[in-house]
């Protein structure tokens, strides 16, 4: 296991920020993954679990403690049934995924980090989340000091949300298991219409699976959710916040304010969200209150390609994002009565 100290943190974030960690360890196999774990409990030590970086805001100070890096390997396929290590990258398992013809994962394209992260924010775009061809996931639990497998009934998926995620001291994930669909090469019924309109198709169709994975990916680069090391656009983490989802009572409030703000026409998006609850856009919220594309005059701005990313101009702190992210923040909330909540992790600050 590979050990450095004193090590910088931002080369392992995709917003390049954040200070160093006194101390940094590499781990290739779940045993030195559980060793890690252990020794930091056992010594009371703080501990900061990294995959591929995408969904991390590190303070400037740093982290004063062990940083450890989960680059474990493992790709095992077997008929429909798919075995992933923690530390694989997520974008290659999903061509590997299409390449052999399997369906289930393919929106999910282009999303940068470790498969072992996927649980946790039960990732989702176009149409799919994770939670919808996890079976399993494989974590050592902290607290009995153990390896637990847990079902997919068991991890209390949500949106962007899980068992892992809600108790995030107590679980390091180890391995995912999902069960794909073999659809003689075809996508999974495509329900994301800005994806059906691409692709010339009704939601609810399907396409070719390497037709579906393109597509997307395309959607993806035009917005900069699409890591590209020339691009200051994606050097971010992705969207910075995520949808509300709100009670009937606290829709009708915010479509009051609306009108009341932007004229009796204009009707906010809204998406059913289960019983009485409605999710609408995070984006329209910070265009709508005034944070355009490009906004900013500093290090740290809004993306020129989607409103929904906060990004490092190059030469960015931590501080010169936070401070955007708390004025985009507050900004909504006085146009329109939402608070915002940040769905990067935060570490040694908050918004």
């Amino acid at each position: 296991m590979q050990e450095l100290h004193d090590a910088p943190l931002a080369p392992l974030t995709t917003f390049r920020l954040g200070g160093p960690a006194t101390r940094l360890l590499t781990a290739t196999t779940d045993a030195e993954v559980i060793a890690a774990v252990r020794e930091a409990d056992d010594t009371g030590t703080p501990l900061l679990l990294i995959g591929g970086g995408s969904n991390l805001v590190i303070g400037d100070k740093g982290f004063a403690g062990t940083a450890l890096v989960i680059a474990t390997q493992g790709f095992e396929l077997q008929g429909t049934r798919l075995e992933l290590a923690a530390g694989e990258v997520w974008t290659d398992a999903v061509a590997r995924t299409v390449e052999a013809g399997l369906a289930g994962i393919e929106c999910l394209a282009g999303i940068p980090g470790s498969a072992g992260a996927t649980p946790i924010q039960n990732v989702g775009a176009y149409g799919q989340e994770v939670s919808s061809t996890i079976t399993e996931v494989v974590a050592y639990d902290r607290r009995t000091r153990e390896t637990v497998t847990v079902p997919n009934a068991d991890c209390a998926f949500s949106y962007r949300h899980s068992r892992f995620k809600a108790d995030p001291e107590r679980y390091v994930v180890l391995r995912v298991r999902f069960e794909l669909e073999d659809a003689s090469g075809l996508s999974g019924p495509i329900r994301y219409a800005e994806t059906a309109r691409a692709l010339g198709v009704e939601p609810g169709d399907r396409v070719p699976l390497a037709a579906a994975r393109e597509t997307v990916l395309k959607l993806r680069s035009g917005k900069g959710m699409v890591l590209d090391p020339e691009d200051h656009d994606t050097w971010s983490a992705g969207s910075f916040f995520t949808n509300p989802i709100l009670t009937d009572a606290e829709f009708a409030a915010f479509h009051a304010r609306v009108q009341e703000r932007l004229g009796d026409d204009v009707m906010p998006p809204a998406y059913p969200a289960g019983d009485s609850h409605t999710k609408t856009s995070a984006a329209w919220l910070i265009d709508r209150a005034g944070f355009t594309k490009g906004y900013g005059s500093g290090r740290a701005r809004i993306s020129t390609k989607h409103t929904l990313a906060l990004t490092n101009r190059g030469g960015a702190t931590t501080e010169d994002l936070l401070a955007l992210a708390r004025e985009v923040v507050a900004g909504v909330h006085e146009a329109f009565g939402i608070t915002l909540v940040n769905e990067p992790m935060t570490v040694g600050v908050s918004l």
